[in-house]
C-alpha cells in the first residue's frame, strides 16, 4: 500500500525498506540503503527466532516475563511492556525503528528520519515540525508537534479509530515522545486503550506521563485534547510544514 504521507525531502537520500511485515521510510544525510536493509533483516531474524521458540510472544496482550537470554530487540520490547502493562508486540515498530537508528548512528550517519508504520525515530540536528493525524477529529493534520534540536527521539502514535492495529479504546490519537522507541510505542498503545471518551484524556495523560522514560504525551478524542510533558503544539493552519 502506498503511504501518501511519505514524500521525498530535498537534500536527503530517501528510500523505502520493506522486509516481511516491516515497511519503513528513511531519510538520511547520505546513502545508507545497504546498512539499513542489513540492520532490518538482522532484527527481524532475531524476532522470528524468538517467536519460533515462544509462539505465545506474538499474540499475548499481557506483559512477558523477563528473559536475559533474549536478543536485545526482544529485551527492549519486554521491558517496555512491563512498564506499560501491554503485550510486548505493542512495542515492535518503535523498537525496530530505534535499533535501526542506533545502527545508523554507529555507522557514522548522524542526520536521519525513520518512519515505521507511522512510528518515528529521528535525530535532532535541527528542529522538526511533525503533523499529527487523528482520523476524523478536527485536529487532524491541523495540529503539529514542534521538536527542538537535541538527542535522538521517538514519536509513536496509536489510535482506537484509525488503522488496523488492535486497540481497546476510542482515542483518535495517542502520541508519545520518548528517547526509548519501544517504550514510546508500548505507551501509545496503553494510552489509547485507556481512552473511551473525552472525559478520560486528562487522567490518562497524567497516568502515562508518570511512566519513567516518557517525555511527552498528546491525546486526542474528537474535539478534545490533553497534553503532558515536553509537548509544544503548533497550529499548522498558520505554519508551513517541513516536508518529510
Amino acid at each position: 500500500m502506498y503511504r501518501t504521507y511519505r514524500r521525498r525531502r530535498p537534500g536527503y537520500f530517501c528510500f523505502r525498506v520493506a522486509v516481511g511485515e516491516t515497511d519503513l521510510w528513511l531519510e538520511a544525510s547520505r546513502e545508507c540503503r545497504a546498512e539499513a536493509e542489513k540492520s532490518v533483516r538482522r532484527l527481524r531474524r532475531q524476532l522470528r527466532a524468538y517467536i519460533s521458540r515462544y509462539p505465545a510472544f506474538l499474540s499475548t496482550l499481557e506483559p512477558w516475563s523477563g528473559d536475559p537470554e533474549a536478543p536485545e530487540l526482544v529485551q527492549r520490547m519486554i521491558a517496555a511492556a512491563a512498564k506499560t502493562g501491554v503485550g510486548p508486540m505493542a512495542a515492535v515498530a518503535g523498537a525496530i525503528a530505534e535499533m535501526l537508528g542506533r545502527d545508523l548512528l554507529a555507522a557514522g550517519i548522524d542526520d536521519f528520519f525513520i518512519e515505521n508504520g507511522g512510528d518515528l525515530f529521528f535525530t535532532r540536528v535541527k528542529s522538526r515540525l511533525i503533523a499529527v493525524y487523528a482520523g476524523s477529529s478536527p485536529f487532524s493534520w491541523r495540529l503539529g508537534l514542534q521538536i527542538p534540536p537535541g538527542k535522538p527521539l521517538s514519536v509513536c502514535t496509536s489510535s482506537g479509530t484509525v488503522g488496523h492495529s488492535f486497540s481497546m479504546g476510542r482515542a483518535d490519537a495517542a502520541v508519545i515522545l520518548s528517547p526509548d522507541g519501544a517504550l514510546a510505542d508500548a505507551a501509545a498503545t496503553a494510552a489509547a486503550n485507556r481512552v473511551q471518551g473525552p472525559a478520560d484524556l486528562e487522567k490518562t495523560a497524567d497516568y502515562i506521563g508518570r511512566i519513567p522514560g516518557v517525555a511527552g504525551v498528546l491525546l486526542i478524542c474528537g474535539e478534545t485534547l490533553a497534553a503532558w510533558g515536553e509537548i509544544e503544539l503548533v497550529d499548522l493552519s498558520r505554519e508551513t510544514l517541513e516536508e518529510s
